[in-house]
């Protein structure tokens, strides 16, 4: 039997992550000491072993617990959705890679141009492989993780005041809808 602190040591995680477990149910220790202290056993020590792999993986902690649940075909639905918001983020770090490297044949600043108007922008978008649909996910997310630095960026690009803000309407409903 291990101690709190000895398991989360041996699985490298901090005791209040396992109490985390504990109080929502996914990892209870098998027994306590006469003072209190939590017990865990070796199939405790599976159970976070299995847990942790899963995690490793990005599934939700939620996910995980109607996984090792049993919940009918949980499993397999669960991991299905994982593999394809993994694909998605891929695809998403592919084309911001694809845009840093065209950025990157760029010699020198020199050959920059000294400010970037919307049509350089798309065109350097396009060249990086970005097509309407790329650039709308891009204008939602942005518009998702920074609504105001959005629109100062959309506006710094000379675009209208109007044609700034139904972009950030779009992309805004596509967050919602």
């Amino acid at each position: 039997m291990l101690r709190i602190s000895e398991l989360a040591r041996h699985f490298g995680l901090s005791r209040s992550t396992l109490l985390y477990y504990d109080k929502i149910g996914l990892l209870s220790p098998s027994g306590r000491t006469d003072a209190g202290y939590r017990l865990y056993s070796s199939d405790d020590r599976d159970r976070l072993a299995t847990i942790c792999s899963f995690r490793q993986a990005g599934v939700a902690v939620d996910d995980i617990r109607r996984i090792l649940s049993r919940e009918k075909d949980a499993d397999r639905a669960i991991l299905q959705r994982r593999m394809r918001e993994l694909g998605d983020e891929i695809r998403a770090l592919q084309t911001k890679q694809h845009l840093l490297a065209k950025m990157l044949q760029v010699r020198s600043l020199a050959e920059l141009p000294l400010a970037v108007d919307r049509r350089a922008w798309v065109e350097m978008l396009r060249a990086a492989g970005m097509d309407d649909a790329a650039m709308s996910r891009w204008h939602t997310e942005f518009e998702r993780r920074a609504p105001d630095a959005h629109y100062q960026f959309l506006l710094a690009l000379g675009i209208s005041e109007s044609d700034a803000l139904l972009i950030r309407k779009r992309s805004a409903q596509a967050l919602h809808g």
